[in-house]
């Protein structure tokens, strides 16, 4: 295997359309993992969700508290190891299945998306599959630098001689043809580190996504999609930002501030435990100041010595202290979205997701910082979803099971076919140990 192969992660074969079997994801965050297993079965498609080839069932799943996580990233690998066998193991129980691989999403390593351009002259005059896949294959290398690897190569869009819009350009004819593809990137120790911590659950990694990218396929509608939408993945430890346009994944971004820092924000500043601290920002988590409650009192145990008196707090000081850093964020938000395609989209939705984005209060505030139209969104199109996994929180993992269904607009590398093995889970195939070995 080259140095060129490991420019991306591992990525799983598409889901055939009339097959189905059993999927099993990974979303391994800073303050939660959840694991799911579902039953995929092919099935007519919706017209809210026409991309969709198949309806995904729920059979297992489970969500505990994070251990050796930090913005993302594992920072203690025995730690998150254990947790990712306790996570697998309760969803294993509920399913009565036995997970052998899964698909993991990716929220740290400082996700970004290029757009990139890449031309090429075609020597038969029709355009063939190999024409494409070489010149994505350079484009993808390009935009690959040092230290990061590849989670995404999207397609946007295709150029016959300068003429730009081409939807498909297998078998027309040209002198030049060329690619504009978003190539979403992070950080490589990053990615390896979380597959080293599944890995060493004697688990295969079938695939890794960006969080932002498959909350987008659980949350968004077609419509949505189809006219620009930012999908904003609220996380504990980070941020991270994909933008749709045209019905395509066409950028992404992501900073590490998220809804840990306002407990912490909180925990300073009213002297109390970040377990305190967390509990207020759950029950009395708001960003709307004014109004008569703001004015109720409450009582806060403090932080240190048992015998200290708690102090008294108002609902406005919580209040303040929670919008304080919500602004911050959504500033950052703005700013990043100012860089990206999405600032040619006046009227686009961003569309609010991750255990953070529950805050009372948020969707007015990010209307207002952002201008534009704002709302929080749940897993669309889930059969037999649970009343704790119908909400925002779970958006990344619901989103990591509809995937398989959406591999097939990526470029994939190629692999060579020894390394291949059948891992039984509806065939699929793809062993990845290697690209973690020679990682090192």
């Amino acid at each position: 295997m080259t140095g060129l192969d490991r420019t991306q992660t591992p990525k799983t074969r598409p889901m055939p359309h009339k097959r189905g079997g059993i999927v099993a994801c990974l979303d391994i965050g800073t303050s939660k993992i959840a694991c799911m297993i579902a039953r995929l079965k092919p099935s007519p498609p919706s017209d809210a969700l026409r991309g969709r080839t198949h309806a995904v069932e729920l059979i297992g799943y489970s969500q505990i508290q994070s251990r050796g996580m930090k913005a993302g990233a594992v920072i203690d690998l025995t730690e998150c190891e254990q947790a990712v066998r306790q996570a697998v193991g309760l969803a294993e129980k509920m399913a009565k299945v036995r997970v052998e691989s899964v698909l993991l999403s990716v929220s740290g390593g400082r996700p970004a998306g290029q757009l990139v351009e890449a031309a090429a002259d075609i020597r038969g005059g029709a355009v063939t599959q190999a024409d494409v896949s070489r010149v994505t294959s350079t484009g993808m290398r390009h935009a690959t630098g040092e230290g990061r690897t590849v989670l995404h190569a999207l397609p946007v869009g295709y150029t016959l001689d300068g003429v730009k819009g081409i939807r498909d350009p297998r078998g027309m004819v040209a002198h030049q043809f060329g690619v504009d593809m978003n190539v979403v990137t992070c950080d490589a120790t990053v990615a390896r580190n979380l597959m080293l911590a599944v890995e060493r659950c004697h688990i295969n990694v079938e695939a890794m996504a960006a969080s932002p990218y498959v909350a987008g396929l659980s949350v968004l509608t077609d419509d949505e999609a189809d006219l620009g939408a930012a999908v904003v993945e609220m996380g504990a430890g980070t941020t991270t930002i994909a933008v749709y346009s045209g019905g395509r994944f066409v950028h992404a971004a992501g900073f590490a501030v998220g809804g840990q820092h306002i407990t912490m924000d909180l925990a300073r500043g009213l002297s109390a435990t970040i377990a305190d601290a967390e509990r207020i920002k759950t029950l009395y988590g708001t960003v709307i100041t004014g109004g008569s409650d703001s004015r109720e009192l409450m009582s806060v145990p403090t932080a240190g010595d048992e015998q200290d008196l708690p102090q008294i707090v108002s609902r406005a000081t919580i209040a303040n202290i929670v919008k304080h850093r919500a602004e911050e964020v959504f500033e950052m938000v703005r700013d990043k979205l100012k860089d990206s395609p999405f600032a040619s989209e006046p009227n686009g939705r961003v569309v609010l997701s991750g255990g953070a984005s529950q805050l009372t209060g948020l969707v007015e505030l990010g209307t207002q910082i952002l201008g534009r139209p704002v709302r929080v969104g749940r897993p669309l199109g889930f059969g037999r979803l649970p009343n704790e996994a119908k909400n925002a929180a779970f958006a990344v993992p619901a989103g990591l099971l509809v995937y398989p269904q959406y591999v097939h607009l990526e470029h994939v590398e190629p692999r060579h076919t020894r390394q291949q093995v059948k891992t039984g889970t509806g065939g699929y195939f793809g062993r990845v140990g290697r690209w973690l070995r020679e990682g090192f």
